[in-house]
């Protein structure tokens, strides 16, 4: 599945990943994607790799769903960890199904960059609301 086509919302989420990977040592790429795995920002991956990511952060964001159903009554998924022999990768989510991943180096501390995906979400929050849709007679606006 392709990525989101490049927009204005993007660039200020972008700038947002930007600003963690640099605020978290040992931190290498951070991709939020939407609520059915498509790419709405990345940063520190190529096109391709995004894509892959973000396919991973959405099936592992809905595993995590079905064992909250299937074992613990429900429940919201808050975060996912897994951990790689050269690698940690963490998918947090952050509203409505989108969800953010970061993938960091074995010696990133989960702390510090727990606080940071935190922060992250609640600033990435606005830039993820739907759009404004014009109705066909181009006077109302209604959010998709």
């Amino acid at each position: 599945m392709a990525s989101d086509p490049p927009t204005a919302r993007a660039f200020a989420l972008e700038r947002l990943l930007i600003g963690l990977i640099r605020r978290v040592p040992d931190t290498r790429s951070a991709v939020l994607l939407s609520s059915d795995g498509l790419v709405k920002a990345a940063h520190g991956l190529d096109t391709d790799r995004a894509d892959h990511l973000a396919a991973l952060a959405s099936g592992l964001c809905w595993l995590g769903r079905s064992a909250g159903v299937r074992l613990c009554d429900g429940g919201t998924v808050r975060q996912v960890v897994v951990e790689l022999d050269s690698a940690l990768l963490f998918v947090s989510t952050v509203d409505a199904g989108a969800s953010l991943a970061v993938l960091t180096g074995p010696t990133a501390d989960p702390t510090v960059l727990g606080f940071e995906m935190a922060t992250l979400v609640a600033s990435a929050r606005p830039h993820l609301a739907p759009p404004l849709r014009r109705t066909p007679t181009g006077t109302a606006a209604v959010r998709s």
